[in-house]
């Protein structure tokens, strides 16, 4: 890509979107990357096994809420761009404990936006022209999305859980220090990511070791709420465009236009795991057998989550049209490939249940 910068600040490096991001600049971009991450239950070291030690990546552990820490960072680092990915995000923990998801999302984001307006301030000619902030927000901040209608960049902020409304926050802050400050910010909303080392408390990795170890597939409600399933890796194909030739003070919607029921998701990943596990494609021999049926017979539904948006959906046209950004994974050859990746991975996936377990105790 052209006019990349010569180091990259990326926060919540260490998590799943962070460190596939990681890995793929170190692969296609010339650029180092400084990875600032708090490793809080989200955050796993294994998620930047191929890279921990690559020389043009350098990990930094701290919290962005710490004013002293990011102001040091970027003086020592001196970042020519920011990729704000650091967040708590799992939707079901924010209901249970807002306030964690206020200090992280918003207080975090506010104090890395005014270090990152007092570095900017310090640059001067081409390093201050090229400098640019990216955050990297939810489609869940608009809430639910109407059928045939999805979100566009002008739709209004309309969060339903705490999660969703923390994010909102975050960009409105990012919105004042833009106009106050005339930082040279972007935001992106993609809709839901998927892909391998997603932490197996959000939905497609919680199936897919659900069906593999042969126990209920849990679904809120009557399993009909939409999703517009974005594989991580596109994503991350989007975040490095955007930052490279986004216009500053713009918002992009990043999608797949694949919309599809958490139902039929899971039927999806049954039928994968009975193909993979029956026909031995999975080259595992540590996980059970089918027990006779379908998987699909493990599939439960349980009272739905409060507030559950029915619908996400974005309008992904203005990346494509002005960036020419386009989704390279179609869902059913990244879902194969993930439900494989899981199969294939009991070390890493032993670790995250054990982060997610430790975290609900």
């Amino acid at each position: 890509m052209t006019n990349s910068p010569s180091t990259l600040l990326v926060t919540g490096g260490a998590g799943f979107i962070g460190s596939a991001l990681v890995r793929q600049w170190l692969e296609h971009e010339s650029a180092s990357i400084v990875n600032l991450d708090n490793f809080t239950y989200a955050g796993l070291q294994a998620s930047l096994e191929e890279v921990i030690d690559h020389p043009r990546h350098r990990l930094v552990v701290g919290d962005i809420a710490d004013p002293s820490l990011v102001t040091r960072v970027l003086a020592e680092h001196a970042p020519k761009a920011i990729i704000h990915l650091a967040a708590e995000s799992h939707v079901d923990r924010s209901i249970d404990s807002p306030p964690a998801f206020a200090v992280t999302n918003v207080v975090g984001t506010c104090v890395l936006l005014d270090a990152a307006v007092r570095y900017w301030r310090t640059l001067t000619g081409q390093p201050r022209d090229a400098f640019r902030f990216l955050l990297v927000s939810t489609d869940e901040v608009f809430g639910s999305a109407q059928a045939d209608r999805p979100f566009t960049a002008t739709s209004p902020l309309a969060p339903n859980s705490p999660y969703a409304a923390t994010k909102a926050a975050a960009e409105l802050l990012a919105r004042a220090f833009r106009k106050t400050y005339e930082l040279p910010l972007l935001v992106v909303n993609p809709s839901n990511n998927y892909g391998p080392r997603q932490l197996p408390e959000k939905l497609i990795p919680k199936m897919i070791l659900a069906a593999a170890a042969d126990v209920p597939l849990t679904l809120y409600g009557d399993g009909l709420h939409q999703r517009d399933w974005l594989h991580v890796d596109d994503c991350c194909r989007a975040l490095r465009l955007v930052l490279d030739q986004g216009e500053p003070g713009s918002r992009y919607l990043i999608g797949a236009d694949h919309c599809q029921t958490n139902l039929h998701v899971a039927e999806m990943i049954c039928d994968l795991v009975d193909e993979l596990l029956t026909t031995g494609q999975a080259e595992t021999d540590r996980l059970p057998a089918p027990a006779g049926n379908s998987r699909r017979r493990l599939i439960r539904h349980i009272e739905d989550r409060p507030g559950h948006d029915r619908r996400y959906a974005v309008d992904p046209r203005p990346l494509r049209e002005e960036l020419g950004w386009s989704p390279q994974i179609p869902f059913a050859k990244g879902l194969r490939d993930t439900v494989r990746w899981y199969l294939e991975n009991r070390s890493w996936t032993r670790q995250a249940q054990e982060a997610v377990q430790q975290a609900d105790s």
